[in-house]
């Protein structure tokens, strides 16, 4: 029943100076050197301290896993070898963005003439999971639906509690960051795949975008494959949490579709009111309260991760995630990754600790 849902995972990583430990251009050589061993599955970014990898399409969250964990080994003995240190946090505890170069593309330097500084600041390191679909109608459907859970999910991402030195109170200041870009956050809701095709051709038709990939939201339907793209997560401290988070979002997209299948649905909620508690979830992580809608109260984000779990628990093994998903519990009980530099700066006062910590979470059970 749900073998369409494959998945894809997209990572951005920091390479860092294992002196200083600030952001360091590696001049495209992690790239290059990379290419010949992973092909295409690593590719450059915007900014030059920053490579991006991604996964195969993969059948199932443990073939996904594994290639997850390949993609951090390889790029971390690639950018050894070249004096280099790698790690995965939305944001770097420290580093600048004014003192960061931008790589040398057309299309970047295109970006750069249009949004100025709010592209040169746009230091940030995400997480892309796409779950396959067996046409692009049932991705808008499902797409129109999983909008209420991106802020649980996102929650239990938060990973990027500093920038540029500070302590900034949220538990993902990524988000801030990218709120300057347009075309971000959660998007509309679509009533069919032509009304969200004719509003992209006149995107395009009005010099907005030329291409459908320039719209950044949390979760798009992908404008070339058959897949929903969840684009709301920072980039995780370890694989065990980018792999929990990435089989969350397959289960949802499954349990959406299994409702489909038995003519039922999930209540379509206004996109102003999840926007509340992805605020609510970037600012406070798992630690706050977001608004249970239904109800019409707040509701300890926790039990509402709890109540998420029991919602996909008729999907998890039919996908052979079951024991991934369970990992939740640990994120819930030992903190995100937010937590986890907070905890190391309280103990420490020292960002190049949290630093260090980030660099050595990098590889922790590839």
């Amino acid at each position: 029943m749900f073998k369409a849902f494959t998945l894809g995972i997209e990572e951005e990583y920091m390479v860092m100076d294992p002196t200083t430990r600030e952001l360091r251009s590696h001049e495209q050589k992690i790239v290059e050197q990379a290419h010949k061993v992973i092909r295409d599955q690593v590719k450059a970014e915007f900014h030059q301290a920053v490579v991006e990898v991604g996964t195969q399409i993969c059948a199932n969250i443990h073939e996904a896993r594994e290639d997850v964990a390949l993609l951090r080994r390889t790029i971390t003995q690639i950018a050894g070898d070249l004096g280099f240190s790698i790690g995965a946090s939305g944001t770097h505890p420290f580093s600048k963005w004014e003192k960061q170069m931008i790589t040398d593309h057309p299309r970047y330097f295109e970006i750069v003439n249009e949004m100025q500084d709010a592209a040169r600041s746009n230091l940030i390191f995400g997480l892309h999971v796409h779950v396959g679909m067996e046409n692009r109608e049932m991705a808008l459907h499902i797409a129109n639906s999983v909008r209420y859970f991106l802020p649980h999910i996102f929650a239990l991402s938060t990973n990027s509690p500093f920038w540029e030195g500070r302590n900034t109170g949220f538990k993902s200041f990524r988000t801030k960051v990218f709120d300057k870009f347009p075309r971000t956050g959660i998007p509309d809701y679509f009533a069919s795949i032509e009304e969200y095709d004719n509003y992209i051709k006149l995107l395009v038709k009005t010099n907005c975008i030329d291409n459908a990939k320039k719209v950044w939201w949390d979760l798009r339907v992908h404008p070339f494959f058959n897949t929903v793209e969840f684009r709301i997560c920072d980039v995780p401290l370890t694989i065990d949490d980018t792999i929990t988070l990435a089989a969350l979002f397959q289960a949802v997209c499954a349990k959406i579709y299994k409702l489909r299948m038995q003519n039922l649905n999930f209540i379509i909620y206004n996109r102003a009111l999840v926007n509340e508690n992805k605020w609510r979830a970037s600012r406070y992580g798992i630690d706050g309260n977001l608004i249970d809608f239904g109800k019409e109260m707040e509701v300890n984000t926790r039990s509402l991760i709890y109540e998420l779990l029991d919602f996909i628990d008729d999907v998890v093994d039919d996908l052979g995630s079951r024991d991934v998903i369970r990992a939740t519990g640990h994120i819930l009980e030992n903190g995100t990754g937010a937590d986890r530099q907070l905890k190391v700066y309280e103990e420490t006062k020292d960002l190049v600790a949290v630093t260090d910590y980030i660099h050595r979470q990098f590889l922790q059970n590839c």
